[in-house]
């Protein structure tokens, strides 16, 4: 059988058509990454999920050989074609514990279009937990229903935390006793106990009778993951007793709003951590005379405190009417004495007393007033004094110094032994003239 050319070439290229491979891509739609913010949830918490979708799909090429029936030679055409997809529909299926408490999202996409090779988007789920839910781990899928046959649809597992962690608040600092006077300091510590950055952190002290606190409210801000900060309040009592005393943090995880509460009692005691402390008291001073009263003034505060001034409270004259220390560390006690003239008084007794004031942080407070009793008479007066002192009683309300209490002892004891020996020395001259 005889074959023309133009025949020939058609046979030959039909065969190599048949036996040429033809490349097809493999097409794929896969969740290219995703987001959670916030990264954990606590029980009825909301979070953004953030999905980038992709056609991982690439381009696609076939070559075909092709001939010419007007000339001698072959040609070669090379196609690039496409595989996109199209998506149908996009949701989320639920994760649940023991108790059907769910991990879920209430919103699904339908018909987003076609997704060329190559080519992404991204799409946003809100994801609830339910309250109550048990804390753990879940698992809710995404879902992606493609609509050609070469696609396979999409399940994928996204892990999301929930956790009953929360923003703490611990009682650092807080006697359980209180002074009535002044005001104490109380340190809290907030800790962030939650596994994920909270913002907003805020304690603020909740009402309590009989209490005041300063400031009205802490903010410390974002708290970072296992991070912690120090509070600082200072309370102010109105009324001695049992207290019952609470603290709430706010904060944000995420968008979702939440509170803890610490509470505890501490009790108002009618004591004084800042008070002046007789040492030396009249009893009695004689009409027109004058005595000498010396105080103690401690500061059993944990703060410094400035501008101390002590104040005498007397219907006689004081000298000085106001002692000026200023500033007092604690645990300091300053030693200040005063001169009290009865000159203006009538026979009787009277009282006398001191009280302190002073400024702790930005407030100004007076302590209650100290007294005593001291009676004018017209006899010599009399002084009792701290034990912890050497001084000594003395009729006329003043103290005797020690030392001239032993130097007029000497002095009797030469006048004794003066007399002694002249009485000696005319004894002997008599018994000479009588022989």
């Amino acid at each position: 059988m005889k074959f023309t050319w133009p025949i020939s070439i058609a046979l030959v290229l039909i065969l190599i058509s048949t036996v040429m491979p033809t490349s097809h891509a493999d097409p794929s739609i896969v969740v290219y990454s995703y987001t959670l913010s916030p990264e954990i949830l606590m029980p009825g918490d909301s979070a953004t999920l953030t999905l980038t979708i992709k056609n991982a799909e690439t381009t696609a090429t076939t070559t075909h050989a092709t001939s010419s029936t007007s000339s001698s030679y072959t040609d070669t055409i090379t196609t690039v074609e496409t595989n996109g997809a199209t998506i149908n529909n996009i949701w989320i299926s639920y994760a649940s514990d023991s108790n059907d408490k769910r991990v879920k999202a209430k919103l699904n996409y339908r018909d987003l279009g076609y997704l060329a090779a190559g080519s992404s988007f991204s799409i946003c789920f809100e994801i609830l937990a339910d309250e109550n839910i048990s804390e753990g781990l879940y698992f809710p899928r995404v879902n992606i229903d493609v609509e050609e046959t070469a696609y396979e649809d999409v399940s994928f597992p996204i892990p999301v935390k929930v956790s009953n962690d929360s923003v703490d608040l611990i009682a650092t600092s807080v006697p359980s006793k209180l002074s009535v006077s002044g005001s104490t300091e109380l340190t809290l510590t907030a800790v962030n106990k939650l596994g994920t950055s909270v913002e907003g952190v805020t304690v603020t002290p909740g009402n309590a009778e009989g209490v005041e606190f300063m400031p009205k409210s802490y903010f410390v801000g974002a708290l970072a993951a296992g991070a912690s900060k120090e509070v600082t309040f200072y309370l102010i009592p109105k009324t001695v007793g049992v207290k019952n005393l609470s603290f709430v943090t706010s904060f944000k995880n995420g968008d979702n709003s939440h509170n803890t509460a610490l509470a505890f009692s501490a009790e108002i005691i009618d004591t004084f951590d800042v008070a002046p402390i007789f040492t030396t008291i009249p009893s009695s001073i004689k009409k027109g005379s004058s005595a000498r009263v010396s105080i103690e003034i401690y500061n059993a505060k944990t703060d410094t405190i400035t501008g101390v001034i002590v104040t005498p409270i007397c219907n006689a004259t004081i000298i000085p009417s106001q002692y000026f220390i200023g500033s007092m560390d604690p645990d300091d006690v300053f030693s200040a004495s005063f001169d009290l003239y009865t000159d203006a008084l009538d026979y009787g007794t009277y009282s006398i007393g001191f009280k302190v004031s002073f400024k702790q942080g930005n407030e100004y407070y007076e302590t209650p007033v100290v007294s005593n009793f001291f009676s004018v008479t017209s006899t010599d007066g009399t002084s009792y004094q701290s034990s912890s002192t050497s001084s000594q009683q003395s009729s006329s309300g003043a103290t005797t110094p020690p030392s001239l209490t032993v130097c007029i002892g000497t002095i009797l004891v030469i006048v004794i032994i003066i007399v002694a020996a002249a009485i000696l020395f005319l004894k002997l001259k008599k018994r000479r003239n009588d022989r």
